[in-house]
C-alpha cells in the first residue's frame, strides 16, 4: 500500500507540474495546416488552446510571391483569431500568426495551404 500511495503522489505531482507549465498553442486552423482546398476560402480562422490578448495578436496571409492577400486587421474573440481574404486564385498561400495568450506567453508560427484550380 505504501508503494502505491507514493507512486500515486508522484503521478499527481508530475501531472500538476506539466499542467502548470502549459502555454497556449494552435489547436485548429481553417483551412487546415498543409491542406489543399478545392474552393478558395473567404477567411482564415485560427483557434488556440487559451484566450488571446487582441492588442498583441496578429494574423496575415501572403501568396507565393509574398504579396499580402489578407484584408483588414485580424479580429480576436476569446481564443479565436480570424482575418478576411481577398479573392484567391489557385496557388500556395502562407499564413503567418503571432499571439499573446492571457498568461502573457508569446507564441508565433506559420503554415501553408493550397488552393486547387477552380
Amino acid at each position: 500500500m505504501r508503494i502505491s500511495i507514493g507512486a500515486l503522489s508522484l503521478l499527481f505531482l508530475t501531472v500538476g507540474a506539466a499542467a502548470a507549465h502549459a502555454h497556449a498553442s494552435l489547436a485548429h486552423a481553417s483551412p487546415s495546416v498543409g491542406s489543399t482546398v478545392s474552393a478558395a476560402p473567404h477567411e482564415v480562422i485560427l483557434t488556440f488552446t487559451e484566450r488571446l490578448e487582441a492588442a498583441f495578436s496578429n494574423l496575415t496571409v501572403v501568396d507565393a510571391s509574398g504579396t499580402e492577400v489578407s484584408q483588414g486587421k485580424a479580429q480576436v474573440n476569446d481564443n479565436t483569431m480570424h482575418i478576411s481574404l481577398k479573392s484567391l486564385n489557385a496557388g500556395i498561400y502562407k499564413v503567418n500568426w503571432r499571439a499573446l495568450s492571457t498568461d502573457t506567453h508569446k507564441i508565433e508560427g506559420s503554415f501553408t495551404f493550397r488552393v486547387d484550380a477552380q
